[in-house]
């Protein structure tokens, strides 16, 4: 079933998605779960752009979207779903739709996404996967629709590419990513609010969650890889959960010495969410395919279920395969 999914998929280049977004009238436009800065950004400064042309667009979420955003995050229009053209921005599977998958995973009419394991279950798809970020796909269809950009959506665009890039340091970016940003400044946007509010903000109470983190800190592989737990009563504990848990993906990269930083999240009894940061040559991406995931090179994750022993099993297992692939590859090459 899913391959027919993926074979009924028509992918298009910038300028036929340009035409398609200018053809429809009504835009029901949705982001992936546990909700990031750039499937925000991208999804709110598409409903800028399209509201600019005489559109109407709701933008919607599984969950609840954290107020750090309320910057660019304002009131959408409300869209009966009768006559919508179902957008999905950023969003590489439909299970990344969370409890949104049942009313909308199989009737989303255009998927806009930059991650190269975009499983195609939309019925048409824009995938520009050397993009560092949604957002510039985005920047680039509303510059490709002759869009006036607001501030709102300046905003927005600026936000998704920083956050999916680490403020800029990470190896997605291009080029390119720094032109659109610096483009993004023509429009009064405030970089230095939204850096500080992005990566230089935490709570007291995220700060407790990261101390009890990093007792749990486990080694692995010479050192080389770090894995970081939290569970659930960690997070009743502390009162963190959702967006807030995305410092600790940030924290199993900063260590010297590790190519695989892996963090385990519980969502639920039995479910944890597992991402990775990864250093060449890992691939993250092909570790969290095996997952049951998928990604970026440098940064993936994946859904799995069991115990937190077992799912700590699971992933080491596979870093062990690829850790032992790579080493065998540096001694052949001696």
């Amino acid at each position: 079933m899913e391959n027919e999914i993926m074979n009924s998929c028509k992918e298009l280049k910038l300028r036929e998605t340009a035409k398609f977004l200018k053809k429809h009238d009504n835009y029901i436009i949705l982001t992936h779960c546990s909700p990031d800065g750039d499937t925000l950004g991208a999804g709110y400064a598409l409903f800028y752009g399209l509201k600019e042309i005489g559109k109407i667009a709701a933008v919607i979420c599984a969950d609840v979207i954290p107020g750090k955003y309320g910057y660019f995050v304002h009131e959408t229009d409300d869209v009966p779903m009768e006559n919508a053209t179902v957008v999905a921005v950023d969003v590489a599977s439909k299970s990344l739709l969370g409890d949104l998958e049942e009313q909308f995973g199989d009737i989303v009419d255009l998927c806009i996404d930059h991650h190269i394991s975009n499983q195609k279950f939309a019925k048409n798809l824009y995938l520009d996967a050397k993009a560092s970020a949604t957002c510039e796909i985005i920047y680039e269809l509303l510059e490709e629709m002759d869009v006036n950009i607001n501030t709102n959506a300046a905003n927005a665009m600026y936000t998704g590419i920083a956050t999916d890039t680490g403020c800029f340091k990470y190896s997605n970016v291009t080029a390119k990513t720094h032109i659109i940003a610096s483009k993004l400044f023509e429009f009064d946007i405030m970089p230095a609010e939204i850096n500080k509010i992005m990566f230089d903000t935490k709570s007291r109470r995220l700060l407790e969650l990261e101390r009890m983190v990093l007792d749990t800190a486990e080694y692995h592989f010479d050192n080389r890889c770090i894995l970081l737990s939290v569970t659930e009563d960690m997070q009743i504990k502390t009162g963190c959960s959702g967006s807030e848990l995305e410092s600790i993906a940030v924290i199993s990269r900063s260590v010297e010495g590790v190519i695989c930083g892996i963090s385990i999240k519980q969502t639920d009894s039995d479910t944890f969410k597992v991402s990775l940061r990864t250093y060449p040559p890992l691939d993250a991406s092909e570790i969290c395919k095996e997952l049951g995931g998928g990604g970026h090179t440098a940064a993936a994750g994946a859904t799995v279920k069991g115990t937190l022993d077992e799912v700590k099993a699971r992933i080491i297992a596979v870093v062990k395969k690829k850790m032992e692939e790579i080493d065998a590859g540096i001694s052949s090459s001696k």
